[in-house]
């Protein structure tokens, strides 16, 4: 009888044994399977680990306690290893439970993860979107000022650019009195203008014999209508007033009356 009991004791806790085994086994390819879909360098971790091994504990001394009846008392023999192995089996469930939550916490934490790793996407794709944005307003006003500014400022003349104030006057003047073949100098010019209209293209004189006679003197270098028609350059302005066709005239007058515009040094 007795030896009936330690077989069927033992046989029990072979079952439990290989029950805990499975569930072992079964715990580790959850862990890792889930793992490997969540993209994680996931492992069991000590908990994990401990709950997985007392599934063996719990076998092994099932198996243990499986070799008491050699004692010959068969009574406590048989009651007692029933108690033992209902015992491994709720172990066995509170190991599962165990891993279950484990698992179901690392896939929140993942989910967490993943969730910060795309808010840091959008936040970057909005700062680059923002960023492109503002350059792309920066060239547009850009251009815009460029477009806007006054042509005036910059004139060409066959193919060379002049700044639209007094030196850039000078400067185009003297290169047309050189293609026409009109003797003077950028200090001869500019002196002249200077004591003549202080470099007041629109400058006008209207108290001298000439203004009493009707025809004043007029622009930059103080030309009276009748010599600015009679010493107009052509290619030039026809207007008085045009600071270009002021200058060149006045300089092809004083040519011919002084030989250049350098050796005039009061009113002409």
């Amino acid at each position: 009888m007795s030896k009936n009991i330690l077989n069927r004791v033992r046989d029990r806790a072979e079952q439990v044994r290989n029950r805990a085994e499975t569930v072992r086994n079964r715990a580790e390819t959850v862990v890792r399977n889930r793992a490997e879909s969540l993209s994680l360098n996931l492992s069991l971790n000590r908990t994990q680990k401990i709950a997985i091994a007392g599934v063996g504990t719990l076998s092994a001394a099932a198996v243990a306690f499986a070799a008491v009846p050699a004692s010959g008392q068969t009574s406590t023999s048989e009651a007692a290893p029933t108690a033992k192995v209902a015992y491994s089996k709720e172990q066995i469930k509170d190991v599962e439970a165990g891993i279950t939550g484990q698992l179901a916490g690392a896939s929140q934490k993942a989910a967490s993860v993943e969730a910060k790793q795309e808010a840091a996407k959008k936040s970057a794709a909005a700062e680059k979107k923002a960023s492109a944005e503002s350059a792309a307003k920066k060239r547009a006003a850009g251009k815009s000022t460029t477009r806007s500014a006054p042509r005036s400022q910059v004139q060409e003349v066959a193919g060379k650019s002049y700044t639209n104030n007094l030196d850039g006057w000078i400067r185009e003047s003297l290169d047309i009195m050189k293609a026409k073949g009109i003797p003077g100098s950028y200090h001869g010019l500019h002196k002249n203008i200077i004591r003549e209209s202080s470099g007041n293209p629109k400058a006008i004189n209207d108290w001298d014999i000439n203004a009493i006679n009707g025809i004043p003197s007029k622009g930059l270098l103080q030309v009276i209508p009748p010599t600015f028609a009679a010493y107009h350059v052509k290619g030039t302005s026809m207007d008085i007033y045009d600071p270009v066709a002021n200058i060149t005239a006045a300089a092809n007058y004083a040519a011919d009356k002084y030989g250049t515009i350098d050796n005039v040094n009061s009113a002409y």
